[in-house]
């Protein structure tokens, strides 16, 4: 049966907070065959020595932060539905995907704007671009239930995150 085996209130999410998590169970005997994360940064390497799921909800909430829920630019349209593609797609596909989407939108995400100074520039398009950044970091991630069938690896933390609505 599939339970949730420890919870603990934090102030503040850390990966030492999930460290200290994780020496809790293997000290009560449990041996952690795989985690799945909601993508903190650090958070996978107190994992390092097993497979690591990141929930793909909380991928596609970091996706809507980035473009919003109606995108009004072409780009930030596809960007939203490879993204929304990510629960029925597999590893391969959705990075060909992505892929393309980004060979396509290559000059536009390039663009640059200048300040006034006319010496300091930053990109024009920095929350498409770091949408596609946080998709082709964590794409490793993201597919990794499908990688290790015999886990039964959970695509996203909901078992957890529902818990805590009681």
């Amino acid at each position: 049966m599939r339970k949730n085996l420890h919870f603990h209130e934090v102030v503040t999410e850390s990966p030492a907070e999930y460290l200290k998590g994780r020496q809790e169970l293997e000290g009560k005997g449990y041996v952690i065959e795989a985690a799945v994360i909601d993508g903190r940064r650090g958070v996978s390497g107190v994992f390092n020595d097993v497979p690591v799921q990141m929930c793909q909800f909380h991928q596609v909430a970091i996706m809507r932060r980035y473009l919003t829920l109606r995108p009004k630019l072409e780009v930030g349209k596809e960007r939203k539905a490879i993204a929304l593609n990510l629960k029925t797609a597999t590893e391969k596909t959705f990075g060909e995907l992505l892929d393309l989407w980004h060979q396509k939108w290559h000059t536009f995400l390039q663009e640059r704007t200048s300040d006034k100074d006319g010496v300091h520039w930053q990109h024009t398009h920095k929350k498409i671009r770091s949408a596609y950044r946080s998709l082709k970091t964590n794409l490793p991630y993201l597919f990794t239930c499908q990688k290790y069938p015999e886990l039964k690896i959970p695509n996203t933390t909901n078992s957890i995150d529902g818990y805590f609505s009681r």
